[in-house]
């Protein structure tokens, strides 16, 4: 600890917002430099306060269409018209349509580019084969008949329309060209084979099961309008399998001709349930509406009873859905089926699920469950849920969504001693947090319709940051796979990564550059940088500007800043845009304390500060030693007697003296005592955060200091702090709580807290190479592999 005159002091408080580097700077890299050049400029359509401008526009494409499920083929037949509205300022003329089965097709970009890790990689795993599913799936891509065979487009008159097909991508070719507020009908029919999704499926397929029946879950299953828009034209790229889908909003009025024994659910309300269900079945349907707990539609004892036949005949489920983006659909006569109705503000909401009988317990506890909380969740953060139906399907598909309907994974396992149907911890939660996850891809991109074939993170991130406020609000301690910064960290310190603004085709690790890090760079936004209120206001803001619209980053960018009131160009800069880390070290601390100038009360802290320090080995060996002023006492004077830590009358003369010429708050200030404490912090990860200090004082007592990230404004790498405070600072810890990522945490603290680790012993005969490595303190845990979407 140091003492300072009161002038030196001052200058310590005016040197505490600037660095002290310690040699010479590097370029001055300014964290805070706005986003100008890397965001569009803002015009008519899209302004620069992120909302809609006065020109916004936006296409829209009506569906009305007729299938047929051919169960003995695992075939669909499909026909039907698409009226196409043009909404833009532009002439159109050509339309292009998306063909996405074509991702089966052999020679599919999709099926071409397909490879395998290294063989390095493969070697360093210890690998000396190909598993089973591998080489299946290799020798399945190239036999089976995949991809969309389109056997008719032709205008409303009946005549043929040209048309050219590149792949997953169809161009059709007017014969007039499609002028600004014109509208064009045409028509189309087509079939595809269905693929099994365990071997080939992306998203959709049918699955097999041992008592010969199967589960379809339907979707890309027809001739879609790509996104035409002001951002980016026709988004008509093809399609790989990682960039999902945006496309156009629109009416569906959609006939579904199924085995007569299936039971079918889609996009949308049934329009025709007289036909299609029992008396019985429509009761309960009935009774469903008002119930305060799931109702069974069809039961487990129907639907064992379908599984045993096979109908002959068929049956045409009719649904229509409006203003939505997309339509899919799932058929099985082994569905089971319950219903909940809830208010969704001013909206009756039908929530249901549809599973096999194997999917029991655990589907009939948890699933309708979770559709309802996910919806009463969402509400909160975003808006009210606008549709009918939300529906939740067991098949193969682990975790997919649809307007109104998602395909969702999980299901319990016999065990294999007892025989008994169980399901384990991560199962539960799997299927909960899945369904949470699909239901509110409603929101985001089925409402909010963000471009996700070149920016995932816009849908994936933002949902699965709401998706961890549900989850929360589900129980205490939820074990919640994304939304902790604590949880993103190991991610963040791998060389593996892609900033987040990266196309979805080329991120490296998708579920940590798509999912989890941008859900964990909201929540930090939302907790720790603009505070709960400030958050929730801007992020429903954003969501009720581009509801039903089209928002690209920079809209979402704008509208959190215009609506929050606050300049956050360094956060999307350093989260978004870079592969940055959080590692902000403590590198130092020194404690002063204001002198008072009076001697009396300073030589005398002098004095006890000279008596603890250590005594000298000489001083020590000299002790009882006879000195000559020992032997010879007239030697002795004054200073015999006196030391340096002696008050003379001339000290005390001096003290008043100053005193007298001080002004009344000078005088209060002397007597205060603050102890101020400069504090080095440093940044090694490269991206700037607000620091949150936990103080702990001499006392036992500790405090909370959060300091803005502009502390960083003028010295991005290495800034010293001043802290006053009543007592002296005994301990100090930066991100207490671990809120911000930060990559390094056995750095965050002064004085240095050693880190506990455990360390597991083997023989011998264990490679010493890596027993060496397992030692190493900078060992970390492997990323977690991808999710399904």
């Amino acid at each position: 600890m140091f003492r300072l005159p009161i002038g030196v002091a001052a200058l310590c408080l005016a040197v505490a917002a600037f660095a002290a580097p310690a040699h010479a700077a590097a370029p001055f890299d300014d964290k805070f430099r706005q986003l100008d050049e890397l965001l569009p400029t803002p015009g008519a359509t899209r302004t620069a306060s992120g909302a809609p401008g006065h020109a916004y526009w936006q296409q829209r494409a009506d569906y009305k269409i007729r299938v047929t499920l051919d169960e003995s083929k695992r075939a669909l037949n499909g026909a039907g018209t698409v009226t196409y509205y043009n909404n833009s300022p532009d002439t159109l003329s050509y339309l292009w349509v998306q063909l996405d089965q074509n991702m089966f097709r052999p020679d599919s970009d999709n099926r071409s580019i397909a490879t395998l890790p290294s063989r390095e990689a493969w070697q360093a795993r210890g690998n000396d084969g190909v598993k089973f599913e591998t080489l299946r799936h290799a020798l399945e891509s190239r036999t089976f008949a995949g991809g969309i065979d389109i056997e008719s487009v032709t205008a409303s008159n009946g005549r043929p329309l040209a048309h050219t097909i590149n792949k997953t991508m169809m161009r059709i070719d007017l014969p007039q060209p499609l002028k600004p507020g014109a509208r064009l009908s045409f028509n189309v029919s087509w079939r595809f084979n269905v693929p099994e999704m365990n071997v080939l499926g992306r998203r959709m397929g049918f699955e097999r099961f041992d008592d010969g029946n199967d589960i379809y879950e339907i979707a890309q299953w027809f001739p879609r309008m790509a996104a035409y828009y002001d951002a980016a034209g026709w988004r008509n790229a093809q399609y790989l399998g990682d960039g999902e889908f945006t496309l156009e909003f629109g009416d569906y009025d959609v006939s579904i001709t199924a085995p007569s024994d299936h039971v079918v659910t889609a996009t949308g309300e049934l329009q025709n349930a007289g036909e299609v269900l029992t008396s019985a079945q429509r009761e309960r349907l009935k009774q469903a509406r008002t119930a305060s707990k799931p109702v069974i539609i069809v039961s487990q004892q129907e639907a064992e009873r379908a599984e045993k036949g096979r109908a002959s005949g068929t049956k045409t489920w009719r649904f229509s859905a409006k203003n939505v983006r997309d339509f899919a659909f799932a058929s099985s006569r082994k569905f089971i089926w319950d219903a909940q109705g809830i208010k969704s503000g001013k909206q009756d909401v039908m929530a249901m699920s549809f599973y096999p009988k194997e999917a029991n317990p655990l589907w009939e506890r948890y699933s309708t469950p979770a559709v309802i909380h996910t919806i009463e969740q969402y509400n909160k953060y975003a808006l009210d849920y606008p549709y009918p139906v939300a529906i939740s399907v067991n098949g193969p598909v682990g975790g997919m969504e649809y307007p109104m309907l998602s395909f969702n994974g999980r299901r319990p396992v016999k065990d294999a001693k007892t025989g008994e149907i169980t399901y384990s911890k991560a199962a539960k939660y799997g299927l909960i947090s899945v369904i949470i996850h699909e239901v509110g891809h409603n929101y985001f991109p089925m409402i909010v319709n963000s471009d996700e074939r070149q920016w995932t993170w816009m849908d994936e991130g933002m949902n699965s940051f709401v998706q961890f406020l549900a989850e929360q609000a589900w129980e205490k301690g939820y074990p919640s796979r994304r939304g902790e910064p604590r949880d993103i960290a190991a991610y963040m310190r791998s060389p593996n990564q892609t900033p987040i603004m990266t196309n979805a085709e080329s991120n490296l690790q998708r579920g940590h550059s798509a999912y989890g890090k941008p859900a964990t760079a909201l929540v930090i936004l939302r907790e720790t940088v603009l505070g709960r209120e400030l958050f929730d206001f801007a992020f429903r803001e954003y969501v009720n500007r581009w509801k039903f619209k089209r928002p690209t980053p920079a809209d979402f960018f704008r509208t959190m800043e215009d609506a929050s009131g606050t300049d956050l160009d360094w956060f999307w800069r350093g989260w978004f845009y870079t592969n940055d880390a959080v590692d902000i070290s403590v590198d130092g601390m020194t404690e002063y304390t204001v002198s008072s100038r009076n001697p009396d009360v300073e030589k005398a802290m002098a004095r006890a500060r000279r008596n603890a320090e250590p005594v000298s080995l000489t001083e020590q060996r000299d002790e009882g030693m006879e000195r000559r002023v020992d032997r010879h006492p007239e030697l002795k004077d004054f200073y015999n007697e006196h030391d340096d830590y002696t008050v003379t009358e001339k000290d005390r003369k001096r003290y008043n003296e100053m005193v007298d010429g001080l002004e009344d708050w000078e005088k209060a200030l002397l007597k205060e005592g603050k102890h101020l404490t400069l504090v080095d912090f440093s940044n090694r990860g490269g991206l700037v955060m607000p620091l949150i200090v936990e103080i702990e004082l001499k006392s036992g007592k500790k405090t909370i200091e959060r300091i803005p990230a502009q502390v960083w404004r003028n010295s991005p790498t290495r800034i010293t702090r001043l802290f006053v405070t009543d007592e002296p600072i005994v301990g100090l810890v930066q991100d207490p709580f671990w809120e911000t990522a930060d990559i390094d945490t056995s750095n965050n603290a002064w004085p240095r807290k050693p880190v506990p680790a455990r360390l597991e012993l083997f023989k011998t005969d264990r490679d010493p190479g890596n027993l060496m490595r397992e030692m190493s303190p900078g060992a970390r845990p492997a990323a977690v592999p991808s999710p399904a979407p």
